[in-house]
């Protein structure tokens, strides 16, 4: 027996009224989808620079971007590309390195560490956030766990302006640094990706929910930045 596939179709309203408002209906909801990434946008106008163009500050805050066999993804080496430069050219102070580290054999602030110190960074400018689980639990932890009100943020064009938006609505006055990519498979994945990542996003700032792991207030970034300027390898 033949499979018939216009059964399984939606049938079009048969009168002109309901065909109005079944074109009501899907504009309505291409704005609804696309309301979340309006706001990401909106609240990062105007906040979105350069590395050489950012306003100076104390901290930069990196967000792990994943590990391949234990050491930073290209993308992720990029973005503390970038960050070394902030430092070595004295916009920032201290680089706090966000990521995931939920299990043993996975530790991405390590990583960042190792990566940063081999170009330059001193270590003691290096402070670790173990539980950055997603980009709303990095703004929230930089605000709550580490005392960071202004940072700096580095990652990728395409996700940078969810993080400046999350970590407005965590409480973190905010600049972005966008590092730009070529357009490849990987560029467009990440660009796809955030339409959705765009809707959480609009949740987690509407409900404000506690980061996956919150525990204890940290002094890794106020020490840091009260300890004496440590000798810089890159400018030596």
């Amino acid at each position: 027996m033949p499979v018939r596939f216009g059964r399984w179709l939606p049938r079009l309203p048969r009168t002109v009224r309901g065909r109005r408002r079944a074109v009501r209906a899907v504009m309505l909801g291409a704005c609804l989808a696309l309301a979340p990434v309006t706001w990401t946008h909106t609240a990062a106008a105007g906040k979105l620079r350069t590395a050489a163009d950012v306003p100076a500050g104390d901290v930069a805050l990196v967000f792990g971007a994943g590990l391949w066999n234990g050491r930073p993804t290209p993308y992720l080496a990029h973005r503390l590309d970038t960050a070394a430069e902030l430092y070595r050219t004295g916009k920032v102070r201290v680089l706090l390195v966000t990521g995931d580290n939920s299990r043993t054999a996975y530790d991405e602030p390590s990583a960042m560490r190792t990566y940063l110190t081999a170009r330059g960074v001193p270590d003691a400018r290096i402070v670790s956030d173990y539980a950055g689980f997603d980009t709303w639990d990095s703004c929230v932890r930089a605000r709550r766990i580490f005392g960071v009100d202004r940072a700096v943020l580095v990652s990728q064009d395409f996700h940078v302006k969810r993080a400046v938006a999350l970590c407005g609505r965590a409480g973190v006055e905010a600049y972005g640094v966008g590092v730009p990519e070529p357009h490849d498979g990987t560029w467009y994945y990440g660009t796809t990706r955030e339409m959705f990542a765009a809707a959480k996003a609009a949740l987690d700032a509407g409900l404000r929910p506690d980061p996956r792991f919150l525990g204890p207030a940290e002094r890794g970034v106020a020490e840091a930045l009260a300890s004496p300027a440590p000798q810089d390898r890159a400018a030596s």
